[in-house]
Parts: structure tokens; C-alpha cells; sequence
């Protein structure tokens, strides 16, 4: 039999795992295994920084509901991807890194880039190895996908020093036996007792309230969250990771009141979400102190580990639990006792949509964000995947653009690292293709991956990029922070001498004009940006995340 070698093995490794795409560097040791997975006919997504190609994968897997791959060379190859992985980790997305490191014939002799990768790696990894053996690559490869989607999902990282990848073996000796093996997917149950006592205290309930997060995609159970909701009549909130997993236009959907609903509410279910500062770790004087809090999730540490009292908690998975809930509810749960909560809720809703637009119709120059993000709001398609990333934009982004399908909504995520956005825009264009893709960015998150047009421009991953342009970091009125100021750069310039539709605004009655010509150009099969300056003074009033304040 033809001997192989182990990047060959590698490829075709990957292959059986049903990897189509790669996001990669190319760089040594790794350059035949990228040339190898060609041959093997995945597609090559090469970026402009391995940072980028982390974070590409991470939009993909989140839409896809798979893992991803993406690849570096060793060194700085594989430290510039830690920060998308450590993203990844804290998101819980199914990313498997590939890196390529240092032979290991010679580790401690000092050689060509050989610093520890995998003790890097393994704080930010559910799981990390190093690959010792050619005869075990398939193995190895199949062990990293299954580890990445068990459970809770999240990346996982496999190195390969440089001898194991130019080495050969003859075919015979390579264990194929699990090669491809699908990934279970384990819908551990809640037991009779806890379900029974979770639809007694439904029945009790006078103000429920249901909050949501990614757990709710992971599991694809966003028919049974949504069965569940109108069964039931409870309203319902989600996390940024977790929008769209019901349109929220529902009309159990009131975003605008979610402050009053937590705060009032005597039950609260928690359901495939951390209850981390997000939710204000569900804590008073946010939440109700009094409230009876059910909470369900795959992962026990979760449940064990969770910052308040929880009155019943199910370690389980959300799709097979809200099954279980939902064949209890008739006859158990009257909808109708909670119109007087609903009303309450609505009225309040009703009440604030009502009052004058303000600052989403001005007309005042420099534009004001969320004239921006009501400009974009009127103008995306129903199913389009929307990116946010920034400070500002990000927060009034927020509060004012819905979402409406199952994970078309994606942003940095706990983690809050900036620079997402348009990494994120790409791998959700390649995840979907057919789908309009709409990356909202402040001008600082921008900079930080700004050559990643190029790359869209050389794959023809046609996406739309607004850039809110105000000047620098975060919002600054006083004019007192200290390196905050960028400058009202150009970017639309930039864009153009990489290959790219551009316009820039600064009239807020031209946005329209220039978003629909963008989209005219996309479809033509080009790259668009649209530069849009933005007031500097305005300062996003959210619920504050964190001690500090930038």
C-alpha cells in the first residue's frame, strides 16, 4: 500500500469529519496539511490574521450548529489564535483549533519557535492533546469533534509537531475505525419528580417570567421553547447569545420592559444560560428576592455553582426537558391566569413604543447612533444575520434592532472582545450564503480587523459593513479620556483600495440612500462598506455590566 504522510492523514481525517471549509494562515509545518486539505477538496478561507480565523469559525459553528476548523503555524501563529478561542471557550462554541508546533524529537533544545502551545491552550480549550502518533491522527481528529460538541459545547485544540506531520506510514498501519463516527448528541432527561414539582410552580405563578441563552440553539429546541411559550403564556427574554430563538416581535415579547419584569416577577425560569453578570446573576435588587427560581441546563456544574438559591434545578437538556414540560402543561397550566401579567407587561410595552422617537428619527448632524441603528433596523431583510460589535453601537444596537430567526444574531458574546465583527460577518456569510449578512461596527472594534476585507474581497464573501464613525473609543462628552481619540478616519477610502464598494455619510437623510446602494453592489457580488460619522457625545444608557465603566 502508498504511504502516507501524517498532514495527508490529517486531511483526510478532517475530510471524514465532514469538514468542508478552513480558516487558516498558511506557514510552516503546516503548509502540507493546508495543501493536503485542498486535494481533499475542503474550501481555503486564508485571513490576514489567525485572531480572525478563530473568530470566522466561531460565526460559523454558531450558525451551523457544528464544529468548525481553523489553522495556524506554530509560535505566533498559534498565540494570535488564543484569543478567539479563549472567545469561543467562553461562548461555548464547538471550534476545533489545528496548530502545528515545534518537532517534538527536539523539545528543550531550544528550537525554531518552540515555546509550550499546549499548556496555552489547555485553559482556554475543553480539551487539548498533542498528536505523538500517525497511526492515531484519524482517532485523535474524531476524539476533538466529539469532545467539542459533548455536553456544553466549546473549542478544543489539537497540536501537531512538524516530524509528525512530514513523517510517512504506510497505510496499512493507520486505524481508521472511528474515522467520521457522528457525534451523538445526549438528551439527558429531567426525572418525573422535578418536572412535576417545575409545573406545580407554574401553577402557582402569578408573574412568571422565562429567560433564555444559547443553550437553547446548542440543543436546536427553539420549536419546543416556542410551544412551551404559547402554551404556557409566559413571557419570555433572551441573552444576546440566545436572540432570535423566538421572533421577537412575538407578542409575548416585551423588550422594552424587562427591567419591570424582572423585577416583579414571583417565578423565574432559567433555562440553557449562565446566570452570570448578563442577568445581573439573577440577584437582587435586579430580580425579585422572593422569586421561585427554576433553572435548567446540561452542564451540573451550572446548577451546582449557581450565585442564588435554586428552588428546583434540572441538569438536563433543554430541547428533551421542555418535551417533558410541555406533555404536562394541559389541564395543569391556565394560560389565562397570567393575562393580568401579560396586560401589565403590554400596557407598560405599549406606553413606551408610544412616546415620540427621539433620538431614532432626529435629524441632528453629527448622526446620532440610534438614528444609525433605526436606519439599518427598516432596512435588513426579516432573516438577515445582523453583527454588532463596538461600545456605543453595540449597546444602542442592543436596545433597538430586533431579531427574528434562530441564531441570526451575534456579537462578542460574555467574553466582550472587540474586533468580532466582521470576522464574525464572514464566517456567518459562509455558514449561509444565501442570507443577507449585516455587520454594524464602531470605528475603534473596526480597526482592530479591519484587513479582513481583503479577504472578503479575494473569497467574494459579499457582506455589508456599517461603520458608526465616531471619532475614537467608546463615547467621550467631556472630552477627558485618555487615548481615546482615533480620529474621524476614513475607512470608506480604505475600503475602496481594497476592492470594495464604499460611501461616506454624514447627513442622516442620506443613510437610506447609501444602504440600498451598497445592497445593490452586493448583489452585483462585491464587498460593501458604508462610513457613517456619528456623534461623539452620545453615551448608551445600559445596565451596567461591570465595576468599571469605559
Amino acid at each position: 500500500m502508498a504511504e502516507l504522510t501524517g498532514s495527508e492523514i490529517l486531511a483526510k481525517a478532517l475530510r471524514n469529519e465532514g469538514v468542508n471549509d478552513l480558516f487558516f494562515i498558511m506557514g510552516g509545518p503546516m503548509l502540507l496539511a493546508e495543501e493536503s486539505c485542498i486535494k481533499e477538496g475542503i474550501r481555503p478561507i486564508d485571513v490576514r490574521h489567525e485572531q480572525a480565523a478563530a473568530f470566522m469559525g466561531q460565526a460559523y459553528s454558531r450558525l451551523l450548529n457544528k464544529p468548525s476548523v481553523c489553522m495556524a503555524a506554530s509560535g505566533p501563529g498559534v498565540t494570535n489564535l488564543i484569543t478567539g478561542i479563549a472567545n469561543a471557550y467562553i461562548d461555548c462554541v464547538p471550534v476545533v483549533a489545528v496548530g502545528g508546533s515545534s518537532p517534538f524529537k527536539a523539545y528543550g533544545r531550544q528550537v525554531f519557535q518552540e515555546i509550550d502551545q499546549l499548556g496555552m491552550m489547555k485553559p482556554c480549550t475543553k480539551w487539548a492533546e498533542r498528536v505523538y502518533s500517525l497511526a492515531r491522527i484519524p482517532e485523535m481528529v474524531n476524539v476533538a469533534f466529539q469532545k467539542a460538541m459533548a455536553g456544553k459545547p466549546g473549542p478544543v485544540y489539537l497540536d501537531f509537531p512538524g516530524d509528525i506531520l512530514y513523517e510517512k506510514i504506510d497505510e496499512s498501519e493507520i486505524d481508521w475505525s472511528i474515522s467520521g463516527r457522528s457525534i451523538p448528541r445526549a438528551r439527558p432527561h429531567a426525572a418525573p419528580e422535578l418536572i412535576s414539582g417545575t409545573v406545580e410552580a407554574l401553577s402557582k405563578a402569578k408573574k412568571p417570567v422565562i429567560i433564555t441563552g444559547g443553550g437553547i440553539l446548542w440543543s436546536d429546541a427553539a420549536d419546543e421553547l416556542r410551544e412551551f411559550v404559547d402554551k404556557a403564556g409566559i413571557p419570555f427574554y433572551t441573552t444576546p447569545q440566545g436572540r432570535g430563538v423566538i421572533p421577537e416581535d412575538h407578542p409575548l415579547s416585551y423588550m422594552t420592559v424587562r427591567s419591570a419584569a424582572f423585577r416583579e416577577a414571583d417565578l423565574i425560569m432559567i433555562i440553557g444560560t449562565r446566570m452570570n453578570y448578563i442577568i445581573g446573576h439573577a440577584a437582587p435588587p435586579r430580580f425579585n428576592k422572593d422569586a421561585t427560581i427554576i433553572r435548567i441546563d446540561i452542564d451540573e456544574d451550572e446548577i451546582s455553582t449557581s450565585p442564588r438559591k435554586i428552588d428546583i434545578g434540572i441538569v438536563g437538556d433543554a430541547k428533551a426537558v421542555l418535551h417533558q414540560i410541555n406533555s404536562r402543561l394541559d389541564g395543569v397550566v391556565n394560560k389565562d391566569s397570567f393575562l393580568e401579567w401579560r396586560n401589565r407587561l403590554s400596557d407598560e410595552e405599549a406606553s413606551k413604543r408610544s412616546r415620540p422617537g427621539g433620538n431614532s428619527v432626529s435629524d441632528a448632524v453629527p448622526i446620532h447612533p440610534l438614528r444609525l441603528c433605526e436606519e439599518v433596523k427598516n432596512f435588513m431583510d426579516r432573516d438577515a444575520i445582523l453583527v454588532v460589535d463596538g461600545q456605543e453601537i453595540l449597546n444602542y444596537g442592543r436596545q433597538s434592532m430586533p431579531t427574528f430567526e434562530p441564531g441570526h444574531r451575534l456579537n462578542s458574546g460574555p467574553f466582550g472582545t472587540m474586533g468580532v465583527g466582521l470576522p464574525f460577518g464572514l464566517g456567518a456569510k459562509i455558514a449561509k450564503p444565501d442570507c443577507q449578512v449585516i455587520v454594524v461596527h464602531g470605528d475603534g472594534s473596526f480597526g482592530l480587523n479591519a484587513m479582513e476585507l481583503d479577504t472578503a474581497v479575494r473569497h467574494g464573501i459579499n457582506v455589508l459593513v456599517v461603520i458608526s464613525l465616531n471619532g475614537g473609543w467608546t463615547a467621550d462628552p467631556d472630552g477627558t479620556k485618555p487615548g481615546r481619540d482615533l480620529g474621524y478616519t476614513r475607512y470608506d477610502k480604505m475600503a475602496e483600495a481594497l476592492g470594495c464598494y464604499a460611501e461616506y455619510v454624514e447627513q442622516p437623510g442620506e443613510i437610506k440612500g447609501a444602504l440600498e446602494r451598497a445592497q445593490e453592489q452586493i448583489n452585483k457580488g462585491r464587498v460593501a462598506v458604508v462610513n457613517i460619522k456619528t456623534d461623539h457625545t452620545a453615551r448608551a444608557g445600559t445596565q451596567a455590566f461591570a465595576q468599571y465603566s469605559t
